[in-house]
């Protein structure tokens, strides 16, 4: 299947609204100008777009949580995905290497960092 980005959103404020942008820098804790939170950054489908994730690509979550486990090359990032351990939709990702994410950019499962 191939995923791309259909999405950005931070959420600077805790219960604030959400900020879209068409490009953002993943930094080691998250995408710039997020608040911190559990999870460096949140993944969800186009069929969750009211959840409060920062990434939401252009396939149902229930396709997106095939990604659970493995490593992913988004744009110039690499984010190890894991499920969110809760009720929540969408999956949740450590920043493997920091770069930039655009809307657009294609999501690529990878073997082992390069």
């Amino acid at each position: 299947m191939h995923l791309t980005v259909r999405a950005i959103h931070t959420f600077p404020v805790r219960g604030g609204d959400a900020v879209a942008h068409e490009s953002v820098a993943v930094e080691a804790d998250g995408l710039e100008g997020d608040r911190r939170k559990r999870a460096a950054v949140s993944i969800v489908g186009h069929d969750s777009p009211h959840t409060r994730a920062n990434l939401v690509l252009d396939a149902p979550t229930a396709a997106v949580e095939g990604l659970a486990g493995t490593l992913v090359r988004v744009g110039g990032t690499l984010l190890a995905v894991e499920g969110t351990g809760n009720a929540c939709p969408g999956l949740y990702a450590a920043v493997g290497r920091v770069g930039t994410v655009r809307v657009g950019d294609v999501v690529e499962r990878v073997e082992h960092e390069a």
